[in-house]
């Protein structure tokens, strides 16, 4: 998007570019779901296929933060800090770039998840998806607390949805929990090397979770100021 048309959306709404870079940064992530069905399959092409899509979408999030970052005006009167907006947004690209991370180093081995770990890996993925959907609904709801001067009912709907956001990652941390007490019991069938990365994206896809946990955080800190 060049710079002026950019500029152009913060004339409408000052936070519209930072909705617009989570709801890239969720397809992003999103992606995963797909590029794991294709590893389950062994279909190592389909996997580079989607591997490649998750990468362009983290690229594109990219350029969005570095267009934000250069944008946003210095002296936007809103009852936000033009710091917290970026502190934010830092936040929401990490997202992004976990999603590059788990599916390049992923492809990169050809790592193969155990049959025995498949479906507690999957439901632990779709838990922590669900998390990164749940960042995107609350960050989604920034032009509508501006509309009300960060005020009323719609502070407390908001304040719903951090708290659900929350739920969901401590349900992650659960079953991190328990699909390391599953690979622990595989272990002795596996490769050491592999045990090794797959604990490695276990806790990355987790991270998946943390993150959007951190981004309504952020949002709470800045509801709470």
């Amino acid at each position: 998007m060049p710079t002026n048309s950019f500029l152009g959306v913060f004339a409408k709404s000052p936070l519209k570019p930072l909705e617009q870079h989570i709801n890239v940064v969720h397809k992003c992530s999103q992606a995963l779901m797909p590029f794991f069905d294709a590893v389950f399959a062994g279909d190592w092409n389909k996997a580079g296929e989607h591997q490649a899509e998750i990468s362009n979408l983290e690229k594109r999030a990219d350029d969005l933060k570095r267009e934000l970052r250069v944008s946003l005006p210095g002296g936007i009167f809103m009852p936000i800090q033009r710091q917290d907006l970026l502190d934010l947004l830092t936040q929401q690209d990490k997202i992004a770039n976990k999603a590059k991370d788990i599916s390049g180093r992923v492809l990169g081995r050809q790592l193969v998840i155990p049959g025995e770990l498949q479906d507690s890996f999957l439901a632990y993925l779709k838990r922590c998806l669900e998390a990164t959907k749940q960042a995107k609904k609350v960050i989604n709801e920034l032009d509508d607390l501006l509309e009300t001067g960060f005020k009323g009912r719609e502070v407390r709907l908001v304040e719903d949805m951090i708290e659900q956001l929350d739920k969901i990652e401590d349900d992650t941390d659960s079953m991190q929990v328990d699909i390391r007490k599953r690979l622990l019991d595989l272990e002795p069938t596996l490769n050491p090397v592999d045990v090794i990365f797959l604990y490695s994206i276990i806790e990355w896809v987790g991270e998946l979770a943390d993150i959007s946990e951190r981004v309504g955080s952020r949002l709470e800190l800045m509801l709470a100021n």
